[in-house]
């Protein structure tokens, strides 16, 4: 798939991620497959999946849904863990998603590498590539070294930026005026609600990328269980 063809697909859309870590009653990829398949039921335009499911979860999404999927391999817990490595980003290429994840922040990566050699390997294999960052000053040396796609998905996760109690709604804002109308952004990262959502796209981003507030059964019970406690107090 071409930006051109992923930028009119999802535009103004919802992106939904499917992803559940060891341990969550939801890691299984058969599970995961079946989330993605109802998410895009309800209007996901693309599915970011991978995460600690790696490539086997990637195949099983790129097989049940229609729609373009961003994958991602996640390499441990701390320090550059999403597809960290060269070779990762290869083989969630070669796994089948149309977009492949990968973190652009400034950290040191496991092999070495830049993020401009894993542009050159990606494109290498006929994806496009998103740059997860977490400033704008990363959003900046992504988009000069062949971001297709810029992702706010690591802001306040690393020690550059301070986490926001909610998304990081001013970081969209900062990003669009740094490179202007032509880049491609999606809004990612604590947007649970859909008033969130909806105001990521009126701050600057392309799309919105949420995954816990739809995909993660626990995290939803907990909202309605919580309340429902305080109201039976």
């Amino acid at each position: 798939m071409d930006l051109n063809s992923f930028r009119e697909q999802v535009t103004g859309t919802l992106i939904v991620s499917a992803q559940a870590p060891d341990g969550h009653p939801l890691r299984d990829t058969t599970t995961i497959a079946h989330l993605a398949a109802a998410a895009v039921a309800g209007g996901a335009t693309a599915i970011r999946c991978g995460g600690y499911g790696g490539l086997e979860d990637i195949r099983a999404v790129v097989e049940k849904v229609s729609v373009p999927v961003i994958g991602l391999t996640k390499e441990g817990s701390t320090g550059v863990y999403i597809t960290p490595t060269v070779a990762s980003a290869r083989k969630v290429a070669q796994a089948g998603a149309a977009v492949v994840a990968v973190d652009a922040t400034f950290r040191p990566c496991a092999d070495g590498s830049t993020f401009a050699e894993k542009v050159e390997a990606v494109h290498g294999e006929g994806a496009l590539i998103m740059a997860d960052i977490a400033t704008v000053e990363e959003a900046i040396a992504a988009h000069r070294d062949g971001a297709d796609i810029i992702s706010t998905t690591l802001a306040g996760y690393t020690e550059h930026r301070e986490k926001t109690p909610g998304p990081d709604l001013e970081l969209v804002s900062e990003i669009r005026k740094a490179l202007g109308p032509d880049v491609f952004l999606t809004a990612e990262g604590r947007y649970h609600t859909p008033e969130l959502a909806a105001e990521g796209l009126a701050r600057g981003a392309d799309a919105v990328i949420i995954g816990t507030a739809i995909t993660d059964v626990s995290f939803v019970t907990a909202q309605f269980a919580r309340k429902v406690e305080e109201a039976g107090k």
